[in-house]
């Protein structure tokens, strides 16, 4: 989410209600323009005001997604009380992790591709040992997967954001980050985006990975089982935090993440068959020169492991997919 200031919107002349700006979800832009500058510089007839008015418009048809609600759109299904959401709008829900369970929710809906996203910030301080996720996942034992995890770690040192995609149970496709902030001093945007060509991850409006439909290779790809939205908080100190090396430190407890502003738009599966919304951006979304930029410059400066470049873990050759 971008403050009012720094959207290239009309409210600021007068013409939209900051009401109807902050319920939008507006993608974060490179280069900010000053729209008070551009006030002062440009004299608008009222024709051409009216006319950037309609074309804008037409724009925010593409980019405005309206905020859901954790009381509409999720259940809390596992974690006796430790999952809580906080406001009467259900635009904040908390998870909480003690000794003896984590906590978690899901979607209430099934979807066949769509775009998934949240605001989350992260269990502070000693958080070594445990898990934070929010992914979408098909049941069964063929299951296809696609993750955002954090795993925690001790004070000072930073969260690892760990990116894998299953299909049909099988995972093996780890990307990993230290992204460029700490996700535990406030809220951050993450974004799935599953469309039939690829699957796009991206923190703060900003693609980090991109995982391409490369089926005419003979790589698998999550195309035919929907999948609900999770979220969850629980504790995997054997490998989680070091490979297991740092442990829990329960004298901390309750750890407890935050989510806020969730908000899915997908396909929407229900009896054995899917229905998309008309005209949706995200479901043929690909990168630009610029969105693949962002993902070099990301994976460049902040990506700590990555399955392509694992020739220990694959003596043999990386797999397919990565050449």
């Amino acid at each position: 989410m971008i403050n009012s200031m720094k959207l290239p919107s009309l409210y600021l002349f007068g013409f939209i209600p900051s009401s109807y700006i902050n319920q939008c979800h507006i993608p974060q832009f490179t280069s900010t323009i000053d729209i008070r500058y551009l006030q002062i510089k440009m004299k608008f007839s009222y024709g051409t005001r009216f006319a950037f008015l309609a074309l804008f418009l037409f724009a925010l048809q593409s980019v405005c997604v309206y905020a859901g609600s954790f009381h509409k759109d999720v259940q809390i299904h596992w974690g006796d009380g430790r999952g809580k959401i906080h406001d009467n709008e259900g635009k904040l829900l908390s998870l909480s992790l003690d000794k003896s369970s984590g906590s978690g929710f899901q979607s209430n809906q099934e979807f066949l591709y769509g775009k998934a996203e949240v605001q989350m910030k992260l269990v502070p301080g000693n958080s070594a040992g445990t898990v934070t996720t929010f992914y979408l996942k098909a049941p069964g034992t063929m299951w296809d997967e696609i993750d955002f995890e954090f795993l925690g770690n001790i004070s000072g040192h930073p969260v690892t954001l760990h990116t894998n995609v299953y299909t049909k149970g099988t995972g093996d496709k780890e990307q990993q980050f230290h992204l460029w902030f700490d996700p535990t001093a406030g809220f951050h945007t993450y974004c799935i985006t599953w469309n039939p060509q690829r699957i796009i991850f991206t923190v703060d409006g900003i693609p980090i990975r991109e995982f391409r439909n490369s089926e005419p290779i003979g790589i698998p790809f999550p195309k035919d089982q929907p999948m609900r939205v999770y979220a969850s908080l629980w504790e995997a100190e054997h490998w989680a935090t070091r490979g297991g090396l740092e442990k829990t430190d329960w004298s901390k407890a309750p750890f407890t993440a935050f989510y806020r502003n969730y908000n899915v738009e997908g396909c929407v599966w229900a009896n054995g068959k899917s229905s998309c919304p008309a005209n949706s951006p995200w479901f043929t979304q690909k990168l630009d020169q610029s969105g693949i930029d962002k993902v070099k410059w990301a994976q460049s400066k902040y990506m700590v492991y990555n399955y392509c470049t694992d020739t220990k873990r694959f003596p043999k050759g990386v797999p397919k997919v990565c050449t």
